[in-house]
């Protein structure tokens, strides 16, 4: 697996992801009433999500699901496992 481009902190991650997509609708929504000076909210949206919005909602998959699944390959064929189990193959109760 590549390196987690998720950092540490859950808490962290969710006040960054309510900022960014705050300022990101904010900047749209006020478009209205301040006219396109309102876009200048997307700037420290961007910033909080790091670029990326998409990037952002993977990275909290990543971090929800840090340490609960590993790969386990065998013979050339590789799996997602619960972690600490061993998986027995195909067929196998779950």
């Amino acid at each position: 697996m590549t390196e987690p481009t998720a950092g540490t902190s859950l808490p962290r991650h969710l006040a960054r992801g309510a900022l960014g997509f705050g300022a990101l609708i904010a900047s749209v929504a006020l478009i209205p009433w301040t006219g396109p000076v309102s876009l200048v909210l997307a700037i420290p949206g961007a910033i909080a999500l790091r670029g990326c919005p998409a990037c952002w909602v993977m990275a909290l998959v990543q971090l929800v699901s840090m340490g609960r699944m590993q790969r386990q390959c065998t013979d050339g064929v590789c799996e997602l496992v619960p972690a600490g189990g061993r998986h027995t193959g195909k067929g196998a109760a779950h």
